[in-house]
């Protein structure tokens, strides 16, 4: 025994999650981590005030040491702020060990949960690989605020984001724009900047700010209603669920209400995984949606929304109406696959927009991937030099003007995209196609052969354009015909065969 007292044990490392402020909200678990601790440690800036210590001090024993961690630093004072905070937490750890190592049970407070956003995890990231840890979970300031708000923050299939408010601009943006709900932490000298991003991601209506959540003087109001100058560290901004909402009225045709706004959006090639930010955002915040039915069976289901759906070939009949729709202060969102600028809806919302009668509704275009660089990334980069887009369709041009801007391409040693190559009724044009280009091109010119990209029946292939097979090709399809410098080479990553193609972006003089 003499032995061993010499030589104790090392100690425990606890961190303790106090709650959001609210002293009845410390868990009993926490109340008996605090009350045995030999030593309990808190942080706190050069004030020397503790709220975590104020918290915890009905619970401290007699004789308990304390460790105070005082903050050296603050970003508004200094240009090499991680690197101090980084020598801070390191000499913390070094206090803090001394304890562990002569046996003691260390606590560590810590507001909130001592896992998110907290001090206590830079102690944890040092020390508890070394040393036997517990962390005792708290309840966190994101929950507390959305009670202290009244509302629910997150409901059924949505998406809960949270935001650090110190990203930058265009990051906060993004990350409002592509989430259901969010809360914003983190705010004090951000909150600023936090209206601006809230501001441009179009949610700034929708945000609630909560001050001091559980603890004495708390407040929650439109985030819009708040003076950046009287924001304290302790306070969030909530984006709460949008489930509960319905439908509003379409207001009768003539009523006089403020206009509404039409933006086109471009939902990538096929699924979730291809939208951007801005687009899932602009699909979220919309009272309309008008599109293709199959496009628009892509969005999931709001039920504050108002589906329009319509056959692929109405575009502007489907225009018009949308526009009519904003006209009667609806904000619409008309869908369209990958951009909508290529060969899709933007085009057509914009001239009947021009149109006497529909000059003063608020249009634009939120673009999205198109397939041609969707099926480019997955062959490898076969658009890395000049390339040309031209559709196979003739449709809504003669066969004429189409064979001669894709031998114009073809004779201009151009990359050549090819959209709508074959439909059900129209077969003969890739043939065509492809014997044009065999009379200009190699035969063992790399083709991309792309259907269904980011789609469940997904494949590409890179082939020699003496290989095209003409029949398989349809309107689901994307070809993609190499230049006389595009290379195909066959890789084996893994052991693997992959054949990648890619067209240099030096030109041989």
């Amino acid at each position: 025994m003499a032995a061993e007292d010499d030589h104790p044990r090392p100690g425990r490392l606890i961190g303790v999650g106090l709650g959001p402020g609210d002293p009845e909200l410390l868990t009993l678990k926490a109340v008996r981590a605090i009350e045995e601790a030999d030593v309990v440690v808190y942080h706190s800036a050069r004030h020397g005030r503790s709220t975590a210590r104020l918290i915890a001090d009905p619970h401290l024993r007699e004789g308990v040491i304390e460790e105070q961690l005082v903050y050296p630093v603050t970003t508004e004072e200094c240009d090499d702020y991680d690197d101090q905070l980084a020598a801070f937490y390191e000499q913390c750890r070094a206090r803090l060990a001394t304890h562990l190592d002569a046996g003691r049970t260390v606590a560590v407070l810590s507001l909130g949960d001592p896992l998110t956003y907290s001090s206590y995890q830079h102690l944890h990231q040092r020390l508890a690989a070394a040393y036997d840890t517990t962390v005792i979970p708290g309840v966190t300031s994101i929950t507390a605020a959305a009670a202290v708000a009244g509302t629910p923050l997150v409901e059924d299939t949505e998406l809960l984001t949270v935001v650090p408010g110190t990203l930058p601009a265009d990051e906060l943006v993004a990350a409002l724009q592509s989430t259901d709900s969010a809360v914003i932490m983190k705010l004090g000298r951000t909150f600023a900047g936090v209206r601006f991003a809230l501001e441009r991601a179009g949610r700034l209506d929708d945000a609630v700010y909560v001050e001091r959540a559980t603890m004495s003087g708390e407040r929650a109001l439109p985030a819009r209603d708040v003076d950046p100058a009287e924001v304290p560290y302790f306070s969030v901004v909530l984006l709460p669920s949008r489930m509960p909402r319905k439908p509003a009225p379409l207001p009768a045709v003539g009523a006089s209400v403020p206009l509404g706004s039409v933006t086109v959006v471009g939902t990538g090639p096929a699924g979730a995984e291809w939208l951007t930010p801005e687009a899932r955002g602009v699909l979220a915040a919309a009272t309309d949606l008008v599109g293709y039915t199959t496009y628009v069976r892509r969005v999931p289901v709001r039920p504050w929304q108002i589906r329009h759906e319509s056959d692929n070939k109405v575009e502007s009949e489907r225009a018009a109406f949308a526009l009519d729709l904003a006209r009667r202060g609806r904000h619409v969102a008309v869908v369209s696959s990958g951009d909508p600028g290529v060969f899709a809806m933007a085009t057509a919302v914009l001239e009947v927009a021009s149109e006497p009668g529909y000059q003063d509704i608020p249009v634009r275009v939120c673009p999205g991937m198109t397939a041609a660089h969707a099926a480019a990334a997955r062959a490898g980069a076969p658009l890395g030099h000049d390339y040309a887009t031209i559709s196979l369709s003739d449709r809504l041009k003669p066969w004429s003007v189409v064979s001669a801007r894709v031998r114009a391409a073809l004779e201009a040693d151009l990359v050549v995209a090819i959209y709508n190559p074959a439909s059900r009724s129209r077969r003969e044009q890739v043939v065509e196609l492809k014997a044009l280009a065999l009379s200009l091109r190699g035969p063992h010119t790399p083709v991309v052969i792309a259907r269904d990209v980011g789609g469940p029946e997904e494949r590409v292939r890179v082939i020699r354009l003496a290989d095209l097979p003409c029949d398989e090709v349809d309107m689901r399809t994307l070809l993609l015909v190499g230049s006389s410098q595009t290379q195909m080479v066959t890789r084996r990553p893994g052991g693997a065969a992959q054949v990648v193609a890619w067209t240099p972006r030096r030109y041989p003089d």
